[in-house]
């Protein structure tokens, strides 16, 4: 069955691990082109994340400027997707993944993950529009210059976006560009969910009522989301799935769960996946993007249709994308 997924973090292990190898073949990672294929990708939202001292320090790297390490996974993702035009290609809009389709194949949509490399400057919006970046999501884990990120204080999480955020919210739907409040604070979303004309995106968020990390999304808001005409990626990072934060295992019961949890609370048209491959670890047992059909045929198995997890896979993603990009 083709599916869409809203996240990975597979350009930065693949560019700064080893930028001579494309992504066609790189079985040290959780996607690449080849697994794709065999596992019915019909879309890949590849992101740019920005990583901290902290992450670069993981990566056993120097940290790099924005603009450098931004470039350096863009000139990667831009050689893998020349190098393998035969089976995938960039798409911008709704209308470019439904050709390549068409075509046999794959297609890649560029994301960014933390939007701090705007710095303020809404013309950068529109340079970054201009390569193809077709979705931000506004914070990762520290404040920058759209808002706050999630977080275990109150008075944290109850700050919302900043006056250069709210004027961004309504420029990005100007421009067509979508807005990804995963990891946003709770003030934030509540934010974009005021300002935004436009359906928007939590392209890798989970449920609080069953996995009560700050990361993942109150009732109300999945409930807010999906009244915005709006989708979230189930991720499978265990600590966003688990009750037990010391549970190191993504099993497929779990990850059903949270299905189940979005739709109750926004409706079939909510539910969509943001697996978080390459960004993440632990005992995963859907391990690469080549076993997604373990998941389809487990939610089949709790009873929903054809139609209903067709919308989860890859249809509610395309309405957005429909209502969004152009």
């Amino acid at each position: 069955m083709a599916y869409i997924d809203m996240h990975c973090d597979t350009l930065m292990l693949a560019a700064l691990k080893d930028k001579k190898r494309d992504l066609f073949s790189r079985k040290e990672l959780r996607v690449d082109f080849q697994r794709m294929k065999a596992g019915g990708t019909m879309a890949q939202f590849f992101a740019i994340f920005f990583p901290d001292d902290e992450t670069y320090k993981l990566l056993g790297m120097k940290p790099m400027k924005d603009q450098e390490y931004f470039d350096l996974l863009f000139e990667y993702y831009l050689k893998s997707m020349k190098a393998h035009s035969n089976i995938i290609k960039p798409a911008h809009t709704l209308q470019d993944l439904n050709a390549n389709w068409k075509n046999g194949k794959m297609s890649g949509i560029l994301t960014m993950e933390d939007g701090r490399i705007i710095n303020g400057d809404l013309d950068k919006l529109d340079d970054f529009y201009d390569l193809g970046i077709r979705a931000i999501a506004l914070t990762w884990n520290h404040a920058n210059c759209f808002g706050f990120p999630h977080s275990e204080n109150r008075e944290e999480m109850n700050r919302g976006l900043t006056k250069f955020g709210k004027e961004a919210v309504e420029y990005m739907n100007e421009i067509g560009m979508m807005i990804d409040v995963s990891h946003l604070s709770e003030g934030g979303f509540w934010d974009v969910v005021r300002i935004s004309d436009k359906p928007f995106i939590a392209s890798h968020s989970n449920c609080r009522a069953i996995c009560p990390h700050s990361r993942n999304m109150s009732d109300e808001m999945i409930k807010a989301l999906g009244e915005k005409g709006g989708v979230m990626g189930l991720n499978f990072y265990p600590a966003f799935l688990n009750k037990d934060i010391s549970d190191q295992n993504a099993r497929l019961e779990i990850m059903a769960e949270h299905i189940m949890h979005m739709i109750r609370c926004g409706g079939i048209e909510v539910a969509a996946l943001g697996s978080d491959f390459d960004g993440m670890d632990g005992n995963l047992e859907i391990a690469s993007c080549e076993e997604y059909l373990k998941l389809f045929e487990f939610l089949q198995k709790k009873g929903l249709s054809e139609d209903d997890i067709e919308k989860i896979t890859h249809k509610n993603v395309m309405r957005v994308m429909k209502d969004t990009l152009w």
